[in-house]
């Protein structure tokens, strides 16, 4: 009878243990992970993530935290509603040169675990920064400006190379 009693005892914690939500059941984060790239040495950046409850209840943020005082999350005051969503701001201040890791921690009222998400980078002093910058290739080719046409060749309106000839010709706007 002891023991079965026992057991049943055991079971139904267990099952209570179990049953407790996780952040993840109350709240959907647009990301887990931001990359800052790389950054220049005591240039302070920051990153919003958003939050939405996806909860039937109001979602309460009790606490916000980072894993090193060099990022800084802000703490969200207001109940965020159900279905609707809000952003927690994260600011990195990149003192440091060096690649980077963070943990930033949000813990939701009635919920024992705190989510986790992070920021990433690359912190590069100021010389190094700029030398970066310089050997980093444009993604757009630069335009051409609006008042200068570019070389174009049409056929030749000569009567004696029907259909062979080239000619260059330079066209300037008038604008």
């Amino acid at each position: 009878m002891k023991k079965t009693l026992l057991l049943a005892a055991a079971f139904i914690i267990t099952m209570g243990a179990m049953s407790q939500a996780k952040p993840d059941d109350v709240a959907k984060f647009n990301t887990e992970k931001h990359d800052f790239g790389k950054l220049k040495q005591g240039t302070p950046v920051s990153y919003f993530f958003e939050i939405k409850n996806i909860s039937d209840k109001p979602l309460v943020v009790e606490n916000s935290w980072a894993s090193c005082g060099c990022t800084t999350p802000e703490k969200i005051v207001d109940p965020i509603l159900p279905g609707t969503t809000t952003k927690l701001k994260v600011d990195y201040n990149a003192a440091a040169a060096s690649a980077f890791t963070k943990d930033v921690y949000v813990k939701f009222a009635g919920i024992d675990q705190p989510k986790t998400v992070q920021i990433t980078g690359e912190v590069l002093a100021a010389d190094a920064y700029e030398a970066y910058m310089k050997d980093k290739k444009p993604e757009v080719e630069t335009p051409v400006p609006a008042t200068v046409k570019p070389k174009t060749t049409v056929p030749s309106k000569s009567t004696k190379n029907k259909g062979t000839a080239l000619k260059t010709t330079t066209t300037k706007s008038t604008n």
